[in-house]
């Protein structure tokens, strides 16, 4: 991509010159003396989530430089120096440490566990938020949160891949590539404690990297703006522009006395980092230079076009009547009394959220030219494989066709076996306690990931959540819709009459479905907690059927078919992965020699400028446009005190003189962001904390598959907003202070 993008950088591949005339009416200058503003303001963004270390190349150097950017590429390229380093994961989402003391930022959505988890039904933080006054009053965000703080990043590639592809049988090839993974996880943490690392795949396999991560497991709820700021707009403005949203958070890092991770204790203290961001209340305009750093989730931009067309055909589609139904349960309750009606809420949230973008991606594909762009782009990769000296990549992207047929072929039953078997909360715990009672018979070293004595805190802490976050009218619902939707499909008819013990020649009806769940719902035993942790951290296959909880002894019923399905997976893995990553190189070459791999949550870098989606519209929602926008009923219920500053325009030194003096909340640019994106710092030329990345235009989404930089467009609340929410609405002037921001309202 590196031609790509200087050809699109300098306007000389006949692309769209338009947003260098009325992009804003504020901020753009008819001919811009600065050269490098005209740069920017020319700038077509071919789209890119870059490994950090992929900065260094000279595609990227020459872009910065022509860019204008203060901080240089080849900085970036480093993730252990600031800017990089003070981003974290949360496992899900961003975060990215403001303070020397631990405390960390993020988004408003990404905390809603937390405010589950320290709600009660006479305090709903869900709604009204939360503001500690001292350190001592940041309640534990919950015994599974954690933040993961980069140490070091190192290629293992020959170590894991040489020699797979001699290994003929599939099933041995994927044992030895997890005793390989398991041995370089095991070396890196060895006398290590409260490191976490981990191996990487990138491009389909063809690259592996080990990340080595210091695990934070105290981590502490700071401040949450009022619902009726961190979520304005809820569901109707989601994936939508103009947006008037305060989605930001606070959580703060804790670790022992002795400054190493540690378990939750009142007496440990907080993280100092090595590295934290400079909170900036200067702003951004239309044409400045942006770039998000975070933890993407998933792309499929590195698949080919005929899994692109199964997306379309059939997987999104399903999906999308799945989120549907999901919906219509956590719609139905929403409103119930006590802690199902919060339950409740933070479900439709996080399903609506993933509805809307599934229509979205599914709407961009069908009905757009981006099937066809894939599909050309396809046959060039073909033609390549093709030529005289390529016959290994034709052959391996001929294999690789027939497995993807072979997945396909699958696809639904699987979908619907691994629903059922993780539609209920405790169902899946009972799977969680089987499988930890038969590996821990093996030696560590010979368990499947997931369940070696590393991983056993993790099980502990979610084990321990569970039953703040169960509720039983919601996962009865949960299970039962996934229960009679295997039960269209005949080919699950051995799987759930097994699951449900149905007597054999009796078929499954819905009818049987209910009063089996009845029985279930009113007899189990796994609601007791202590039960719950002494069956995980010591349950051996005797003692789960004398329990004779009827959770377990459906688990016990299906383990064979569980494992059956499991190495059936293993193969088809293993057999791509001798084939996967050619077709990937494939697409590098015939695309210049610069790729970036798909989106896999590892730390990630993707830059471009402000800039709004249509010429003539505004790259940023002001505050005088909330009132106007303002209901008084959810989701646009502002609250009085802020409609009162807005009307007496008490902004002081964070309003925008060439915003007319007004008070920025969202802007957005042209950066290439998912899922896993939000709470991501957007930073500025000088690598200063500018905003958060929150959430894309619907009509963008479908760059996940394949990048379309005239269409996509990231949202970001704008810093000078949350300051100023900070500061005059909700008194946090302790925390503006440790920012190193003065209190000025």
């Amino acid at each position: 991509m590196k031609r790509l993008s200087l050809c699109l950088l300098l306007a000389a591949c006949g692309g769209s010159k338009s947003t260098t005339t009325t992009t804003n009416t504020t901020h753009v200058t008819a001919a811009p003396a600065d050269p490098t503003r005209a740069a920017r303001l020319a700038y077509s963004n071919p789209g890119g989530m870059w490994m950090p270390q992929q900065l260094a190349l000279p595609g990227h150097v020459a872009t910065f430089r022509a860019l204008g950017v203060p901080l240089p590429a080849t900085t970036l390229a480093d993730p252990l120096a600031t800017p990089l380093a003070a981003v974290v994961s949360l496992g899900g989402c961003t975060a990215s440490f403001v303070s020397p003391e631990g405390l960390i930022v993020t988004n408003h959505h990404c905390v809603q566990t937390a405010l589950q988890l320290n709600s009660t039904k006479d305090a709903d933080l869900v709604e009204h938020g939360f503001l500690a006054a001292t350190k001592a009053d940041e309640p534990t965000a919950g015994p599974a949160q954690r933040v993961y703080v980069a140490q070091a990043f190192t290629d293992v590639t020959a170590k894991v891949v040489e020699g797979l592809d001699a290994i003929a049988d599939a099933q041995a090839r994927h044992d030895a590539l997890e005793v390989r993974t398991k041995a370089i996880v095991h070396a890196c943490e060895q006398d290590r404690p409260g490191l976490r690392c981990a191996v990487a795949s990138y491009f389909r396999g063809g690259q592996y990297i080990l990340t080595e991560n210091l695990e934070i497991r105290d981590v502490r709820l700071v401040y949450v703006p009022a619902r009726s700021i961190g979520n304005y707009g809820g569901e109707v403005d989601n994936w939508a522009w103009p947006r008037h949203t305060g989605d930001f958070s606070f959580f703060r890092a804790y670790v022992g006395k002795d400054g190493k991770p540690a378990d939750f204790a009142p007496d440990n203290v907080p993280y100092r980092p090595a590295h934290f961001l400079k909170v900036s209340d200067q702003g951004m305009h239309v044409g400045d230079f942006a770039m998000v750093t975070g933890y993407p989730g998933s792309t499929t931009r590195n698949e080919t076009a005929a899994e692109t067309k199964f997306r379309v055909d059939w997987r999104l589609p399903y999906d999308i009547e799945h989120y549907q139904a999901v919906y219509a349960i956590a719609e139905a309750h929403v409103h119930d009394a006590g802690e199902t009606g919060i339950k409740a809420a933070v479900m439709k949230q996080s399903v609506q959220n993933r509805l809307e973008k599934s229509q979205g991606v599914l709407k961009g594909l069908a009905g757009s030219d981006l099937l066809q762009r894939k599909s050309a782009l396809d046959a060039k990769v073909t033609a390549w494989a093709a030529a005289p000296g390529h016959e290994s990549y034709a052959a391996a992207i001929a294999k690789l066709a027939a497995l993807n047929l072979e997945t396909q072929a699958h696809a639904r039953v699987d979908s619907e076996r691994g629903g059922a078997f993780y539609g209920s909360r405790l169902l899946a715990s009972a799977f969680s306690i089987t499988r930890w009672s038969v590996e821990r018979a093996k030696p560590d070293e010979s368990r499947r990931p997931g369940f070696q004595d590393r991983d056993l805190p993790r099980a502990l802490g979610g084990t321990k959540q569970l039953a703040k976050q169960y509720d039983a009218t919601l996962d009865r619902a949960q299970f039962r819709l996934e229960l009679t939707r295997a039960l269209a499909n005949p080919e699950n008819g051995t799987w759930l009459a097994a699951l449900l013990g149905t007597p054999k020649g009796k078929p499954v009806t819905e009818p049987v479905i209910d009063a089996t769940l009845d029985r279930w719902y009113a007899s189990s035993k796994l609601l007791d907690g202590e039960l719950r942790v002494k069956l995980l951290t010591g349950g051996t296959a005797k003692s789960l059927v004398a329990v004779h909880d009827p959770f377990l002894d459906a688990v016990h019923r299906v383990w064979s078919m569980y494992l059956a399905a499991e190495a059936e997976d293993d193969v088809r893995s293993a057999d791509a992965l001798l084939v996967a990553p050619r077709y990937v190189d494939a697409l590098r070459q015939v695309l210049g020699g610069e790729l970036a791999p798909d989106a896999n949550s590892t730390l990630r870098v993707t830059y471009g400028t402000v800039k709004p989606l249509h010429p003539g519209e505004s790259a940023f929602t002001t505050a005088a446009q909330i009132p106007g926008k303002n209901t008084g009923k959810e989701p646009f219920d502002a609250p009085a005190r802020e409609l009162e500053a807005i009307a007496a325009k008490q902004y002081g030194s964070y309003a925008d003189a060439t915003l007319g003096g007004e008070l920025p909340v969202d802007f957005v640019s042209d950066l290439d962001i998912t899922n896993g994106n939000s709470g991501s710092p957007t930073l500025n030329g000088k690598g200063e904390l500018v905003g958060l990345a929150f959430d894309g235009n619907i009509e963008g989404v479908a760059s996940d598959v394949l990048f379309d930089g005239t269409t996509t467009r990231t949202i970001t609340v704008d810093a000078r907003y949350m300051l100023w929410v900070m500061d005059k609405l909700d008194n946090a002037d302790h925390l503006l202070r440790e920012m190193g921001i003065t209190p000025r309202l």
